[in-house]
Order: structure tokens, then sequence, then C-alpha cells
């Protein structure tokens, strides 16, 4: 494995560029409200804890429907491009609303609009790229997918500082007009892409990659989704909890912006180690890590171990989004928007779960954060599980999906 020349073949790839783009332009725009979204309902529109809940939950929940149902039909449909485009027009006629909502039905109704066909958007981008390295650089197609995640990593991680001043400069309307920026860049970038089919550059059918594929498992799906619910619980929380512990709520986005210095790094790292180690093994490390910075969240400490222990939180973030997306995505080789529609999916549904279950504990104390932390705990047995059956004598599997990652 070499990572230069890989990067060069990556970035030789016809359209690479552009894809790479557009993600972070998308990361961008996201970016500039995650942190902010839940601050804007409590504070500019005046709702309370289970009211800000509720819109979340209700919004991911049509998000999860919307993007599962297209998903299953969309390996069916002939431009992938299509609907993402179309899906992002959408949002963005939602956001220019939900600028205007002075209520909890009227922030219900237009959060849904802007927010649940954007599962469209990921889901299907990233079945357009696998499509497309598969045919250009299939070698590479698993890199290539981290890389293009990482970009919007760390156009996200950029976001969360631009909001973040955007907040201080134009309050609340600025967030939200630079949320608006990234889906419109996000739609520019794509119309200029040339979209390829999944097909082989010499003939009709389908890529196949048989090495290249896992086995299907109920189990590791399940243990993802708590991955993704641990992290959606602290994705929520976490601006909540760092304005009740310190007063100011644009802390939240600069410690999450200490997460773009090292995303990209890691995430190329996690996939490497992947391919050399084992996808679950990698999995389990993230997981580690994962419980380490919630230990540090719990004990309530000076701001500055909050920005100290984010480069660790980092490496979690970067395996999932990294390592979990293509070991889901390799389960359905051969249907790539179902494949990369599940992984969403499963992203969708953890973090409908994981809006709702800190309801349990009230306010804003660090003790929310026991919540992710046993989630995490219940994960890794899941995973540990998987591997003591796959070492089994009745298995025939073994790993060698693990180790054509990124060959």
């Amino acid at each position: 494995m070499n990572i230069w020349k890989d990067l060069r073949t990556f970035a030789d790839v016809p359209g690479a560029r552009g894809l790479l783009g557009a993600l972070f332009c998308y990361g961008i725009g996201l970016g500039i409200l995650a942190p902010m979204n839940a601050i804007y309902l409590s504070e500019n529109i005046g709702l309370a804890k289970g009211q800000i809940v509720s819109v979340f939950a209700i919004s991911a929940l049509l998000n999860l429907i919307v993007t599962i149902t297209v998903g299953i039909f969309s390996d069916r449909m002939r431009s992938k491009k299509r609907i993402a485009v179309v899906a992002a027009i959408i949002c963005m006629i939602g956001l220019l609303m939900y600028m205007r909502a002075d209520n909890y039905a009227q922030a219900l109704i237009f959060l849904c609009v802007a927010s649940a066909p954007s599962g469209l958007i990921m889901g299907q981008l990233f079945a357009l790229a696998r499509n497309h390295f598969a045919r250009l650089a299939p070698t590479l197609v698993e890199m290539a997918l981290i890389w293009l995640r990482s970009s919007m990593s760390v156009g996200f991680f950029a976001g969360l500082l631009i909001g973040a001043n955007l907040y201080v400069l134009a309050t609340f309307q600025g967030v939200l007009w630079g949320n608006l920026a990234g889906y419109a860049a996000l739609m520019l970038l794509l119309l200029m892409h040339k979209e390829l089919g999944a097909e082989t550059p010499t003939g009709g059918k389908k890529v196949s990659a048989p090495k290249g594929g896992e086995p299907f498992s109920l189990l590791m799906l399940l243990a993802i989704l708590m991955i993704a619910c641990a992290d959606a619980v602290r994705g929520l929380y976490l601006p909540l909890v760092v304005k009740e512990l310190f007063g100011r709520a644009e802390f939240a986005s600069y410690i999450w912006s200490v997460q773009a210095v090292f995303e990209l790094l890691l995430m190329t790292v996690s996939g490497y180690w992947a391919a050399r180690y084992g996808t679950k093994r990698i999995l389990m490390l993230g997981g580690l890590c994962a419980i380490a910075c919630y230990a540090v969240y719990l004990a309530a400490p000076p701001l500055a171990y909050f920005f100290l222990v984010q480069p660790v939180y980092s490496l979690f973030v970067s395996i999932k989004f990294g390592v979990a997306m293509g070991y889901v995505q390799r389960m359905f080789l051969g249907r790539s928007g179902f494949g990369a529609s599940l992984y969403e999916s499963i992203i969708l549904m953890a973090t409908l779960l994981g809006y709702v279950l800190p309801l349990f504990i009230e306010g804003y104390h660090p003790l929310l954060f026991l919540i992710p932390t046993a989630i995490i705990v219940a994960s890794l047995i899941l995973i540990g599980w998987s591997m003591a059956k796959e070492r089994g004598p009745s298995s025939g599997v073994g790993s060698s999906g693990d180790t054509a990652v990124a060959k």
C-alpha cells in the first residue's frame, strides 16, 4: 500500500476533484448549521427541551423513511446525480422557510422540508462515486470513498469555524444563509459532473469484486447502528452541555473545529489500518477512543480538556464514517445505491435514537454522556461476538473482505 501513489492515481481520475469539491462544499454548509441548530430552536424560537428533541426526531424519522425508500429503487433509476440535485433544491427551499419560523409547528414542518431529502444527497452521491471509481480506478474504490468522505468532514469542520463567526457577526440568520450557500455550491458542482453508470468500460455488466465483498451480518449492522447512535447523542447534546458549563454556545463549534486538523489524516490512516488489521478490529479501536472521550466529558473538566480530548474522538469519528461506511457498502457491491442508502439510513436511525434517549436525564448535565458510553460498550460486545463467530470452525469466511479494502 503506497499512499502517495494512490493519492496521485486518485487525483488523475476524471471527475474526482469535482466530487471532492462537491462534498467539501456540502460539508461546509452542514458544519455551519449543525452545532447551532439546537441553540437556534432554543433561543431564537423559544422551544423547550422536549420540543427541540421532537423536532429533530420527527425530521430524522422522515429523512430515514425517504432515504431507505428511494434507496431500494435507486439502482433501477438511470441517474443518481439527478436524485441528489433535486434533493438539494428541496432542502434549499425548506431552509428559506425555516428562517422565518417563529413557533413549534412552523419549526417542525420547515425543518422536515429542509432536512428530509438530505439523506438522498449523501446516499446517492456515494453510490454515484462508487460506480465512478469502479469504472475508472477499480483498485482504488474503497480509499477513494474514504477520501471523499474525509473531504466532507474537513468541510464540515471548516464550516464549524465559519458558523461560529457568522453567529457572532450575523446572528442565526447568517448561520442559516451559510447553510443554504453550501447546498447551492453542492448543486452547481454536481450539475457540472459527468455521471458514469455502474457498467465496466468494456461492457454492459455491473462491476463485480467478489474478493472485496463482505458477507451480510445483521449483528455487525446492529453494532454500527449503536456506534452511530452514541455519536448522535454527543452531536446533539455537546453544544448544550458546553453552553451550560461555560456560558458560550460558540465554544462547541471551536471544540469541533479542532477535528478538522486531524480528519483527513485519520480517515486515511484508519482506512489503511482496516485493510491491514481487519475492519472489526479497527471498529473496536474506535469504540475505545469514544469511551475515553466520554469519560473526560463526564468529569466536567475545565474547557481546555474538551479541546485536548478532541483528537481522540476524531479517530473514532473517522472510523465510524470511513471504515464503517465502506464495510456496509461492501455487503451490497452489486447494488451500490441501496448499500450507500442503507448506511445513511443507519446513521439517520441512530440519530433518531440519539435524540430521544437523553430525555430520561433532566437538563444538560454531563451525566448525559453515560448513555453513549453504555451504548459503545454494548456495540463492542457485539463486534467481539461477531469476531468470535468468524473464528469458529463453521465459518469459512475469515477476513478476506477486510483485506481487500485498499489494495
